[in-house]
């Protein structure tokens, strides 16, 4: 059967993670018939009952292997995205935060997920890489920074 509009209807909501370490934060390519090749911050879909914080320390050590200090999670940036030139139309509401690694955690991340993203690395927000995922892109040319970005 194939997806319709209809089907795609229900928005879904996606936890993004501006992981910063130092000067940089952290992306990956995305392997994914939404976006890819795209640049694009760790991140996924809201579980229910999840708290964003949960949720973002869950998908960065998912598709990182690397641990985040829940405690000082920030909510930074909220963006309505409607896909709607893709074969299947999606609306993802995304919850853009900010996080560090749990202090002594000096790993570099791994790509647990080879699947969905061909590898992670850390970029000076100045020299992000391109072509950046839209939603990013979009925020990127709204003024959203996330070094100085404040909730």
């Amino acid at each position: 059967m194939e997806n319709t509009r209809e089907e795609n209807a229900v928005p879904r909501v996606a936890v993004v993670v501006c992981l910063l370490k130092g000067k940089t934060v952290l992306l990956g390519r995305r392997r994914s018939s939404l976006g890819d090749s795209t640049f694009s911050l760790p991140g996924g879909h809201l579980e229910f009952g999840e708290s964003f914080e949960e949720c973002a320390a869950r998908e960065v050590k998912e598709e990182t292997g690397l641990d985040i200090d829940k405690e000082k999670i920030e909510l930074l940036r909220v963006t309505n995205n409607l896909f709607v030139e893709e074969v299947k139309a999606y609306h993802y509401v995304g919850i853009f935060t900010r996080a560090v690694l749990t202090d002594g955690d000096h790993r570099e991340p791994q790509n647990v997920e080879p699947n969905m993203c061909d590898g992670w690395d850390w970029y000076e927000w100045d020299r992000l890489p391109q072509p950046l995922f839209w939603p990013l892109q979009n925020a990127v040319e709204a003024g959203f920074n996330p070094f100085h970005a404040s909730p």
